[in-house]
């Protein structure tokens, strides 16, 4: 056997979401070979990816079938987060990928799918940092059971700067830590835009491969800043079955397709789609209608990332500052692993297919 042998069988295995072999998307690094004994290494794209089983069959069974039916062989998987970020002396210049978690009204869970995608990506082995952008009704801090904590500031350079809190694996930031829960946020758009710029310059997040933003409900000033501040890789929009939220994810839609904020829709997910009681986990009650985001995004020709159920455990959890994904709740779990599956592969695609991320330039400012 050599290394030519190797890689031409694996030649043959295909990265579905990518289209492409192995080999020509540069994936198999490190072959080394002992007389049967075979090891190589394997790039993922994410170390969130969902499809690790799957390539290793696909290697094991090429080199089996090609070369050597004997040989033994040892699958090792790494991975190099990918990112069309092109602008590495601009702002966050150590973030990969940035995710907008976005709705166009509020109620409909978003705090909650932010908080669970954050956790699942970091469970995958990702560096992750998720930022409470929801200036008017921070939610972070009850999710994560850290009220009443407040960030440090650290030296970096010459500049002070606010070092995020860690919490389960997770850096850690929202303006709930910095204000008393006690007072309102009582601002006008230009402060409230003024804070955000404030978190994505002034807090040291370091080196991660996603950052989750937890925006405000709606449309509006906050998301025009944002999208004006940093080169967001996408928004994953939320809404739930019923036709209310349904019309407002649309205007949510409407606003990150536009061409003057440059934002790619990862897809959308729809959450409280089904209620399951602990006492009849096989019974699925459609208590806000039945897929209503399902044709949503087959409307908008947007991928659709998932259906998460209406379980009181995750209310619970969001309650307790111990969110769902922490918890021994499988169903739950399952359904936000599923979902964060499918926007980690709705990235990696992004990432290979789209151009470089820049900075929105909104029109008529």
């Amino acid at each position: 056997m050599t290394n030519e042998d190797i890689l031409k069988a694996l030649s043959t295995v295909q990265e579905p979401d990518l289209g492409k072999d192995l080999v020509t998307l540069n994936m198999i690094r490190d072959i080394s070979i002992e007389g049967n004994y075979v090891s190589f290494t394997v790039v993922l794209t994410t170390p969130a990816c969902p499809l690790k089983d799957m390539l290793k069959n696909g290697c094991v069974n090429a080199i089996k079938s090609m070369v050597n039916n004997d040989a033994v062989i040892k699958v090792k998987f790494t991975s190099d987060t990918t990112t069309k970020r092109s602008d590495a002396g601009a702002v966050l210049p150590k973030v990969k990928n940035i995710i907008a978690v976005v709705s166009g009204k509020g109620g409909v869970g978003k705090s909650t799918v932010a908080a669970n995608l954050a956790l699942a990506l970091a469970q995958g082995g990702a560096k992750v940092g998720l930022m409470d952008a929801d200036i008017y009704g921070p939610s972070v801090p009850i999710m994560f059971g850290v009220r009443g904590e407040r960030p440090l500031m650290i030296e970096i350079g010459e500049k002070g700067m606010i070092a995020p809190l860690d919490r389960y694996g997770i850096k850690l930031m929202s303006i709930g830590l910095l204000v008393d829960e006690k007072n309102a946020v009582v601002w006008r758009g230009p402060m409230a835009s003024s804070a955000i710029r404030q978190f994505v310059t002034d807090v040291y997040w370091d080196e991660l491969d996603y950052l989750v933003i937890d925006m405000p409900p709606g449309t509006g000033d906050i998301h025009l800043t944002l999208v004006q501040t940093v080169p967001v890789t996408g928004a994953v929009i939320v809404t739930t079955p019923q036709d209310v939220a349904l019309a407002d994810a649309k205007k949510a839609i409407a606003m990150f397709g536009q061409a003057q904020t440059n934002v790619p829709i990862i897809g959308l997910v729809e959450n409280m789609s089904y209620f399951t009681p602990a006492e009849l986990p096989n019974n699925k009650y459609y208590i806000f209608g039945k897929e209503g985001g399902k044709r949503l995004s087959e409307e908008y020709d947007i991928p659709f990332l998932g259906q998460i159920p209406l379980v009181q455990s995750i209310r619970e959890g969001g309650d307790e500052g111990v969110p769902v994904m922490m918890s021994d709740d499988e169903i739950s779990k399952r359904a936000f692993q599923e979902f964060t599956d499918n926007v980690a592969r709705s990235v990696s695609m992004r990432n290979a297919n789209l151009s470089s991320e820049k900075v929105a330039e909104v029109v008529g400012e």
